[in-house]
């Protein structure tokens, strides 16, 4: 949704936190495989090779807050993609979390907001 607006080294940041995040429960599900494919094509990374770097110097590279906002939004998306977030998932959401400094309240009103737009896109469709 937001990943045009990232930096090009952003972007490929980005990416390697989704592949990371999408794979850190041991699997590549279903759900997961065509958002990165459609993270890719948003950002114009089709050809991107992951390099499976370390979290650490991924979230690094984020250094303003808008970034920041939008990796978290988009990462939330993602782990929400399958209804399932399993327990290295939410560890990894916390530890972005706390690297980006943001509070509780903000990290609710961003998962609120990305299950709500799942929700809200499952609904059935009225003629």
């Amino acid at each position: 949704m937001f990943l045009t607006k990232l930096q090009p080294e952003e972007k490929e940041a980005f990416l390697e936190l989704a592949y990371l995040m999408a794979t850190i429960d041991g699997k590549f599900s279903v759900f997961e495989n065509p958002i990165i494919v459609k993270y890719q094509k948003e950002m114009d990374l089709e050809d991107y090779t992951i390099k499976g770097l370390a979290i650490d110097d991924i979230l690094k590279v984020f250094k303003d807050e808008h970034s920041k906002h939008i990796a978290l939004i988009e990462i939330l998306r993602l782990v929400y993609s399958d209804g399932i977030v399993h327990e290295n998932e939410q560890k990894s959401i916390t530890l972005i979390k706390e690297y980006f400094g943001f509070d509780a309240n903000k990290y609710a009103t961003f998962k609120d907001w990305i299950v709500g737009i799942k929700e809200f896109a499952n609904y059935p469709k009225h003629e």
